[in-house]
């Protein structure tokens, strides 16, 4: 091994883990707004409140089960198991995967991994995911259901795109 590789393998750690933790970093950022978002809706909204703005209304529903209300007459311990061990094998293949992925993809794994902690931990309180987002054609919805969403999109896009210097090899 000559002194460049020796230098090059003792560095390479810490951009990995640099990358690691901002994806941590941003996931948690994104869970806690969504989450602050949620207590404020349902302190506005508590009372049965409808605040109709048009095109997007504001009111409040719990969500017991998961993506469109699927499972919700499951018990919710077996909502809390799997919900949960999917965000385990998520956040796994994300922190693996962060340091060999573009950072458009890294951004739509942070925005999925966000929106999934968000609604967990809203789900652990026992009542349900908080969604307060409606529009009448659509099941009501929350900040962490359009991160996950959207974290879904732009992480496929982006493992398809690749930058023009790659491409060249």
């Amino acid at each position: 091994m000559s002194v460049n590789t020796a230098a090059q393998a003792e560095t390479t750690p810490a951009p990995a883990m640099r990358i690691r933790a901002t994806l941590l970093i941003w996931a948690v950022v994104l869970a806690a707004a969504d989450l602050a978002i949620k207590a404020v809706a349902e302190t506005l909204l508590a009372g049965g409140e409808l605040i109709d703005l048009g095109l997007l209304n504001f009111r409040l529903y719990y969500n017991t089960g998961v993506a469109f209300s699927l499972g919700a007459d499951l018990p919710s311990w077996v909502i809390i198991a799997g919900t949960g061990l999917i965000i385990v094998g998520l956040a796994w293949y994300l922190l693996q995967s962060a340091p060999t992925i573009n950072r458009l993809a890294r951004a739509g794994g942070e925005l999925l991994l966000g929106g999934a902690i968000g609604n967990f931990v809203d789900r652990l309180a026992g009542r349900g995911v908080v969604d307060y987002l409606h529009t009448g054609w659509f099941p009501t919805f929350n900040l962490a259901d359009v991160f996950v969403t959207t974290g879904v999109a732009v992480f496929v896009l982006a493992t398809f795109w690749r930058s023009p210097a790659v491409k060249q090899r």
